[in-house]
């Protein structure tokens, strides 16, 4: 009766000490939806970056034709949202942005930008949360 005592006095410890692991574990990891190749062939993805957890933005370039393309996919596809995506050359004014918008259920975009030689500024928005990079993939 004792190792029993004994047997399950343990298994309970070692339940409570793996239930505090799981609970000292870091925050989950964001949801990252996978680029869609809505940009066409020929665009590779150069960077992106997570919209908190709903979803990322991408951000892709043409070699050939000196074209950026960004689009914003969700990471769990689902009734329409308010979505943006948007990118424009650094320094230029807002108003010239290539920009998508609207409330869409699985991604906005995408959009075109002759940006050969210069910096972008690209940005993404899901249903509240956003994300953008300025002065990035200079040349």
């Amino acid at each position: 009766m004792d190792k029993l005592r004994k047997l399950i006095a343990t298994s309970a410890l070692c339940a409570v000490a793996a239930a505090g692991s799981l609970m000292l574990a870091g925050p989950a990891q964001a949801a990252v939806a996978p680029y869609n190749g809505v940009c066409g062939t020929g665009y590779n993805v150069v960077n992106q970056a997570d919209i908190g957890n709903k979803g990322t933005v991408y951000l892709t370039y043409n070699n050939s034709t000196g074209r950026n393309c960004a689009v914003t996919v969700r990471a769990t596809p689902g009734a329409a949202v308010e979505m943006v995506v948007s990118v424009v050359r650094s320094g230029d004014n807002p108003a010239n942005a290539a920009t998508d918008a609207g409330y869409f259920t699985t991604y906005a975009g995408p959009v075109y930008l002759s940006a050969a030689g210069r910096c972008v500024d690209w940005y993404g928005y899901i249903d509240g949360t956003n994300e953008h990079r300025n002065n990035t993939n200079c040349g």
